[in-house]
């Protein structure tokens, strides 16, 4: 099997075509998305040349303070792109975010390189950094999906949250349910995607795999680690933030101090 076919910038140019035809539906329907894609597609082009001149750097020096503060910068963009998704401004729910993505991200990570994949050293960036890049692309999504229900159910259900505290429940008690409810918001997509891998879709690590020219079933075994690991990156992430972010939605004489 040959390696990847190159693709000119003249044919890369091509994929707008995608973009206008989506900016041509927009405006027909007038959906207001246009300043959207149009925002979307810059910061695609520029943020993943400019990853991709930074991975090549990193790459050649092999220098493992290097890869591991570009992983730590990915985690810090992911965190600030949560908090832009969620919007939420009332609960300081973004430091202890931050610091569960760390230590979940880097916990999964190492595990995945150093012990599974067995890169030596651990930190290898050709492994650490792509693996790296998938645990947070997805837990992201997770963790903006999981404080969205959070701060939605706690909202909606403020009667029965403080009926409860005023019959004596503490804060756990009281918002049991939408707790769970907020972890499983966050955990669903990664178990639709465990449903449909190799049945409904090809996924990307597998797909990168082939396109460069490895062994399918070899591509098959790095996919099955891919997609477990995405599992247990959104469960513990998605975990520890919910159970932080709620012990922030209420005061120390334990009130639902969320507005």
């Amino acid at each position: 099997m040959t390696g990847p076919l190159e693709i000119s910038p003249a044919n890369l140019a091509l994929t707008l075509f995608f973009v206008l035809a989506a900016q041509i539906s927009s405006f027909i329907y007038k959906l207001n998305l246009g300043r959207d894609l149009t925002i979307g597609t810059l910061r695609t082009f520029v943020q993943l040349l400019l990853m991709g001149y930074v991975l090549k750097i990193v790459f050649q020096v092999q220098i493992s303070w290097l890869t591991l503060a570009v992983y730590g910068l990915m985690i810090t963009a992911a965190a600030q792109i949560i908090r832009g998704r969620v919007g939420e401004k009332s609960v300081p729910y973004l430091l202890p975010m931050y610091f569960s993505m760390l230590i979940s991200y880097f916990l999964v990570g190492y595990m995945v390189t150093g012990v599974i994949i067995s890169a030596s050293p651990w930190w290898l960036p050709q492994y650490f950094l792509p693996l790296g890049g998938m645990i947070i692309g997805n837990s992201m999504n997770a963790l903006a999906l999981a404080l969205e229900r959070l701060f939605a159910d706690l909202r909606d259900r403020r009667d029965l949250v403080e009926m409860k505290l005023s019959l004596g429940a503490n804060y756990r008690e009281a918002s049991e349910d939408m707790v769970r409810r907020a972890i499983k918001a966050g955990m669903i997509p990664s178990i639709n995607s465990l449903m449909g891998v190799g049945l409904v879709f090809i996924p990307g690590m597998m797909t990168g795999q082939i396109v460069a020219g490895a062994d399918p079933v070899a591509a098959v075994r790095y996919q099955i680690v891919v997609m477990l690991m995405l599992v247990a990156s959104t469960t513990i992430s998605t975990l520890i933030v919910v159970l932080l972010t709620r012990r922030r939605c209420f005061g120390g004489a334990q009130q639902l101090i969320l507005p």
